[in-house]
C-alpha cells in the first residue's frame, strides 16, 4: 500500500513540475478548455431555469369553447352539460360565459366601452370555459380535447390558452438536444487539447522516457504522470469554467431584472447545483486523463 501511494505521489509531483515548466503554454491549454466548458455550463443555467418557469404557467390550461354566433339560445348549456358528462375524468370545472355577460364584463372596462357602444348589437358568441385536471402529457391531451370539441356541431372554434406553453416546451426539449451536441463538441475539444498537450510533454521527455525503460521502469509507471497532466488539466479548467460562467451570470442576471421587473416579475439565472457541477468536473478529469493515456501510448512506441 506504501508503495502503491509513494508511486502515485511521484507521478503526481512530476505531472505538477511538468504543467510549471511550460506556464505559458500550460495555461493557454486550460484556458481553452475552460472557456469551451463554459458554454454547456451556460445552457444548462439557461434550461434550468427556465423549466420551473414553463411547469408554473402550464399547471391548469384552460380551454375556451365558443359557439356559432347563430346558434340556438339553449346550445351553450347543452355543450356544458356534455363536456361535464363525457369528460368529467379530464376536467376540473367548467362554466358557461353568456355572450349578455360576456358584452357586460367588457363595457365594464372603459377601454372598450366607447367602441361597443357603437356596435349596433352583440357580436359576441356563448363560450364555455373549461379547466383542465392536471396529469402527466397535459399539454397533449388538452390538445386533444380541444380538437375533439372543436368538431361539434354548434361549436365555431376552440381557443387552448396554452398553445404557447407548448411551444414554450418544444423549444425547451430542443434546448436540451442542442445543449447534448453541445456537450459533446466540448468532449471532442477536451480529447484534442489534452491529446495535443500530453503529446508534446511525451515528445520532448522522449530521452527521459527510454532511460527509464532501460533500467526496468514499467509502461505504468512511464504513463502514470502523464495521466495526471491530463486529469489536472480537466480539473483546473473545470474551476475555472464554473469560475467564469459565475461571472457571466452577473451581467445576465442584472440585464434580465430590469426586464422581469418591467413585466412585474422575478426571474434569475442560477448555475447548476454543486453535485451536477462536481460530477461535470469528475467527468473532464476522466477524459483528460483518457485523452492523456491514448496520446502517451501513441507518441511513446520508441
Amino acid at each position: 500500500m506504501n508503495r502503491w501511494a509513494r508511486h502515485h505521489r511521484y507521478a503526481l509531483v512530476v505531472a505538477l513540475r511538468r504543467l510549471s515548466a511550460h506556464p505559458f503554454s500550460s495555461l493557454a491549454n486550460v484556458l481553452v478548455i475552460a472557456l469551451t466548458l463554459a458554454l454547456p455550463i451556460l445552457g444548462a443555467s439557461i434550461l434550468i431555469s427556465a423549466q420551473p418557469v414553463a411547469r408554473q404557467v402550464s399547471v391548469t390550461p384552460e380551454v375556451t369553447v365558443y359557439l356559432k354566433p347563430d346558434a340556438p339560445a339553449g346550445a351553450g348549456k347543452q355543450v356544458l352539460g356534455r363536456i361535464q358528462e363525457q369528460f368529467h375524468d379530464s376536467i376540473h370545472a367548467a362554466r358557461l360565459v353568456p355572450r349578455d355577460q360576456a358584452l357586460r364584463t367588457l363595457k365594464a372596462n372603459p377601454t372598450w366601452a366607447d367602441a361597443l357602444a357603437a356596435l349596433p348589437g352583440n357580436p359576441l358568441p356563448d363560450a364555455v370555459v373549461v379547466t383542465l385536471d392536471n396529469g402527466p402529457d397535459m399539454a397533449q391531451r388538452a390538445s386533444q380535447l380541444a380538437q375533439q370539441w372543436g368538431g361539434w356541431p354548434q361549436v365555431d372554434a376552440v381557443h387552448l390558452d396554452s398553445e404557447w406553453v407548448q411551444r414554450l416546451e418544444a423549444l425547451l426539449r430542443f434546448g436540451h438536444i442542442g445543449l447534448g451536441l453541445l456537450a459533446i463538441g466540448v468532449a471532442l475539444v477536451v480529447l484534442a487539447t489534452v491529446f495535443n498537450t500530453v503529446r508534446m510533454q511525451a515528445l520532448t521527455q522522449r530521452e527521459e522516457i527510454a532511460v527509464a525503460r532501460l533500467v526496468g521502469a514499467t509502461e505504468s509507471f512511464v504513463r502514470r504522470p502523464f495521466l495526471y497532466l491530463g486529469a489536472l488539466t480537466g480539473i483546473v479548467a473545470s474551476l475555472l469554467a464554473v469560475l467564469f460562467s459565475a461571472l457571466a451570470l452577473i451581467p445576465l442576471n442584472n440585464a434580465l431584472a430590469h426586464l422581469a421587473r418591467s413585466y412585474g416579475a422575478s426571474f434569475a439565472l442560477r448555475l447548476p447545483d454543486t453535485p451536477s457541477l462536481g460530477l461535470a468536473i469528475v467527468v473532464v478529469a476522466i477524459l483528460g486523463a483518457l485523452s492523456a493515456r491514448w496520446s502517451v501510448t501513441r507518441s511513446t512506441r520508441f
